[in-house]
């Protein structure tokens, strides 16, 4: 009898593992893979036709060495992301699928603007889903040997969509890293959060935005999103803030966050028991939010802070906020120069990661320790002033 995929089983393994696992020759690694998928329970028939003709593609690969988008700073990635196309369009489809929503906050709690900005971002509405064949991008990357303990499990996992008629290997596309439909899931989250939302039998993610939105809305609750609580609000701080105290890293209660002089730009704050942090994507001249408990879960989804903060803000401009107060930052370095900087810091002991170029959370959170340090204020944004310093 054929075992029943489980996401949560095939997670098991350490990186290790996993990295052990990758490399070598390709039609070896192939070979290893039908092995496991006939060790849990598929049968050869199902193995072969699943595995027949799968291929390494090239094209997957250079599209995951070049995500230098991230390396924008924040005012310029939302600037782009954020076009007047997906504002327009993001308006009409709040109107068009009005009762879709509705069932979502009914539901899971979810507010409307997270799952339209999440499709506006993905795919622009389903009008650009990706054209790279699905298994072959999820073996590629499994092969590899970067990021294997994400990809291998989801090769079985579109195995087991397969083995339920819900997946052609030959024909099934979508984004280079694997990702299927409208709002983009991989294979293991349509298993787990799949809904079909239209009511005709089939979860399909591609064409019916229905599914693809109650899809992604189970797959948000399913992450740890807490119904009915905010996730991102800009706010108003007062210039003898304790810089330090700032970032995702660290977390206060809103009230203890009012009692130092933070205000929101419009509205309330959330409740006053809820942890939230202060983010400054670009410094303390720049615009500042305060992240609730739910901004975390956005990490789940894509873990590029810029990407994350632009998509939970632009969330809450759909629901009504006004464009953030950008302010004046200082200039961002290039990339060049942050990869000289994250040199640095890994030279003094910080673990920063890959020399990418991109702000990401390690980096950040070494650029906030060395200011402290410089006697510089803390607010997590490196600046040429620093850099010259190191």
């Amino acid at each position: 009898m054929r075992l029943i995929f489980s996401v949560l089983a095939t997670l098991s393994l350490s990186t290790a593992a996993y990295a052990a696992q990758c490399g070598g020759s390709f039609d070896n690694f192939v070979n290893d893979l039908k092995s496991e998928a006939r060790d849990l329970g598929y049968s050869n028939r199902q193995v072969t036709d699943f595995f027949s003709g799968v291929a390494q593609d090239p094209k997957v690969i250079k599209a995951d060495r070049s995500q230098g988008v991230f390396q924008l700073p924040f005012l310029e990635f939302s600037g782009r992301l954020i076009s007047k196309h997906r504002r327009d369009h993001g308006a009409k489809n709040l109107k068009k699928y009005k009762a879709v929503f509705d069932r979502i906050e009914r539901d899971y709690g979810i507010s409307r603007g997270v799952l339209t900005a999440f499709w506006a971002f993905e795919t622009d509405f389903g009008a650009f889903q990706g054209d790279f064949n699905t298994l072959n991008a999820l073996v590629t990357l499994s092969y590899d040997c970067r990021r294997p303990e994400l990809f291998r499990p989801q090769v079985f996992a579109a195995l087991e969509l397969f083995a339920r008629g819900d997946f052609d290997p030959r024909s099934t596309t979508g984004a280079w890293a694997g990702e299927i439909g409208m709002v983009q899931m991989l294979p293991g989250d349509i298993i787990e959060s799949g809904i079909d939302g239209d009511g005709d039998g089939q979860i399909n993610l591609k064409t019916s935005a229905p599914d693809a939105l109650l899809s992604g809305a189970h797959l948000l609750s399913n992450l740890g999103w807490r119904a009915g609580q905010p996730w991102l609000q800009e706010v108003i701080v007062p210039n003898n803030l304790p810089w330090g105290e700032t970032g995702l890293d660290k977390q206060k209660s809103v009230r203890e966050w009012k009692r130092l002089g933070v205000t929101p730009r419009e509205g309330r704050l959330g409740d006053a028991s809820l942890q939230a942090s202060i983010i400054l994507p670009q410094g303390r001249k720049g615009p500042a939010f305060i992240a609730y408990p739910n901004f975390q879960v956005y990490f789940e989804w894509n873990q590029s802070f810029v990407y994350v903060t632009t998509a939970a803000y632009f969330a809450t401009r759909l629901e009504g906020a006004s464009p953030f107060t950008a302010g004046s930052p200082d200039p961002a370095l290039s990339g060049a120069e942050m990869k000289q900087l994250q040199t640095r810091l890994q030279e003094l002991g910080y673990n920063v990661g890959k020399v990418d170029g991109i702000l990401g959370a390690n980096t950040r959170a070494a650029v906030q320790d060395v200011q402290q340090k410089l006697g510089l204020p803390a607010d997590a944004w490196p600046t040429h002033e620093m850099l010259n310093h190191l």
